[in-house]
């Protein structure tokens, strides 16, 4: 077992963690306090790391469970992600530009219309990169129904994309 080191192994998940917790708060103010509040529980547990499988499964399940607790607490309600959160593309020309933003806007926006678990297993798999059986284990799945949700999700916001772009719904 191979010595886990707090800025080099579990600190440079502060970005994956953040967008895990905006994913779920809807509140970049509360995504960086579940961020740290992470970063400090997991500090805590830190005579536990060596007996963690991952202490990056570790990681995002706390926050996971974080990021569902304060939401519970503000009765969150599904809020749109702005502009300002978003990546520039590599479009050649501005009109290029500005129809990629706005297709991506939509795809957030669609995203953000799912259920909690898709949309949860969705930024796992899509954004974040995850494996099926990592995701199964933040979100306490099985990987059976983590492809099932995932395919679900693609395909709800597959469809809403299509009847938008195709007839301006």
């Amino acid at each position: 077992m191979q010595e886990i080191s707090f800025r080099d192994d579990i600190l440079p998940l502060k970005d994956k963690l953040f967008r895990l917790a905006l994913r779920i708060t809807f509140n970049r103010a509360e995504a960086e306090d579940v961020v740290q509040d992470t970063l400090i529980r997991v500090w805590n547990k830190r005579d536990e790391w060596t007996q963690f499988g991952s202490v990056e499964a570790y990681c995002l399940t706390v926050a996971r469970n974080l990021a569902i607790d304060r939401s519970e607490r503000r009765d969150a309600q599904t809020v749109e992600l702005t502009p300002d959160m978003e990546e520039t593309s590599d479009a050649s020309s501005p009109y290029e530009s500005l129809v990629s933003k706005e297709r991506m806007i939509l795809i957030h926006r669609l995203m953000n219309e799912l259920p909690e678990k898709q949309r949860l297993i969705m930024q796992l798999r899509d954004v974040e990169g995850k494996s099926y059986k990592e995701i199964a284990v933040v979100l306490s799945l099985t990987e059976e129904q983590v492809k099932v949700n995932l395919f679900r999700a693609r395909q709800k916001v597959k469809q809403r994309f299509i009847d938008i772009e195709g007839y301006g719904l």
